[in-house]
C-alpha cells in the first residue's frame, strides 16, 4: 500500500476515535450553529396605532381534508398572528374537501382539535373563513350548512384571485 494511503487511514482512525472519545466524554463536537435574522425582514417602526388597518394581508388556500396539512396551516396562522398581532389580516379559503372544516356536520372526518382551532381563531383573531359556494352546490350544502362565522363565495378560486387584487398574498402548502 502506498504511503499517503496508509497516512490518510491513520489519520482517519486518529480523527475517529478522538471524535467518539469528546462525544464519550459528552462534549459536542459540532460547531454552534446561529440562525440569523435576514436583515430586509426585520420589521421597521410603525406610526400605525392599534385598530388601524393592518399592514399585512395574507390568504390561505384550504383545499384539503387531511389532518397533517390542516393542522400545518392553522400552526401557521397562529406563527402570523404572535408575529403581527392586530397587524396582520388573515383570510383562508375553503374549496373541495377542506371545506368540511367548515362545516356544522361534517361529512369527511375533521379532527375536533381542529375544529375547534378554526372556530377560535374566527372569534378571538378575527380570521374570515370563507367556504367555497361553487363546492358546496356540487354537495348540495347551503349557508345553514355552514359554520355560522363564515363568509361564502360563490367560487371558492374567484375569491382567492380577488383577495390577491386586494393585496392580500397567497400562501399555499
Amino acid at each position: 500500500m502506498p504511503v499517503t494511503k496508509i497516512a490518510i487511514m491513520a489519520l482517519s482512525l486518529l480523527m475517529t476515535s478522538t471524535v467518539f472519545a469528546a462525544s464519550s466524554a459528552g462534549e459536542s463536537t459540532n460547531p454552534t450553529f446561529v440562525l440569523k435574522p435576514v436583515p430586509e425582514l426585520q420589521d421597521p417602526p410603525s406610526d400605525r396605532f392599534p385598530g388601524d388597518p393592518a399592514e399585512h394581508k395574507a390568504v390561505y388556500m384550504w383545499n384539503k381534508a387531511d389532518a397533517a396539512y390542516q393542522t400545518a396551516i392553522l400552526n401557521s396562522i397562529k406563527a402570523m398572528i404572535k408575529k403581527y398581532g392586530d397587524n396582520v389580516e388573515i383570510a383562508v379559503v375553503a374549496i373541495g374537501p377542506g371545506l368540511h372544516a367548515l362545516a356544522k356536520e361534517p361529512q369527511r372526518e375533521v379532527d375536533p382539535l381542529t375544529y375547534d382551532r378554526i372556530e377560535s381563531f374566527a372569534k378571538d383573531y378575527k380570521v374570515r373563513w370563507i367556504a367555497c359556494g361553487n363546492t358546496m352546490n356540487t354537495i348540495h350544502w347551503n349557508h345553514s350548512d355552514i359554520r355560522p362565522f363564515a363568509e361564502y363565495a360563490e367560487v371558492g378560486a374567484a375569491a382567492l384571485m380577488e383577495l390577491q387584487e386586494e393585496g392580500y398574498k397567497l400562501l399555499v402548502w
